[in-house]
């Protein structure tokens, strides 16, 4: 599996702007044909609805690289073992992680350098609205928490859960 590098610089440049919180380019992501990039724009975003969708269609790798941006380890490690170096220096950039941006810098990366950037600016934001005294925290992303048991389920080849209906 590649990564994020497997798209052309302007579909990046739009997830860019999307992560941004740019709706137009979100929706130019979603109409020409990279639903997926959109996705993951908004799981960055903490949603829990495009963390789901991630895994029922086929896109785990990019909700577990949403996943360690937001800094998890269990999902950084199984990027460093599962991807490219790209992707792991990226979602350690968003975390201001220094070698990691030099890394990126070093080789010419400006739009993963942009990217991270983007998703960093996020995700201080989101520190300081979820730090308040009058935020109320329920337990996590349960959805997603789900998916993920589910699709780590059915990579060890085990059979999940019937459903009748």
């Amino acid at each position: 599996m590649k990564g994020l590098e497997q798209y052309d610089v302007k579909v990046l440049l739009a997830l860019v702007k999307s992560v941004g919180g740019r709706i137009d380019f979100f929706k130019w992501l979603v109409n020409s044909g990279y639903p997926q990039l959109a996705a993951f724009s908004n799981a960055v975003r903490a949603d829990d609805d495009a963390m789901v969708w991630l895994f029922k269609n086929n896109y785990a790798w990019l909700a577990i690289l949403s996943n360690a941006c937001d800094g998890d380890e269990k999902a950084k490690e199984w990027i460093r073992q599962a991807m490219t170096p790209v992707n792991l220096h990226y979602a350690l950039a968003c975390r201001h992680n220094i070698e990691s941006l030099r890394w990126l810098k070093q080789r010419n990366l400006d739009i993963f350098l942009m990217l991270a950037h983007e998703t960093e600016k996020f995700l201080k934001y989101q520190e300081l609205e979820n730090a308040g005294p009058y935020v109320m925290h329920f337990g996590g992303h349960y959805r997603a928490a789900m998916e993920l048991a589910e699709w780590k389920k059915e990579q060890n080849g085990e059979k999940g859960e019937t459903k009748k209906g």
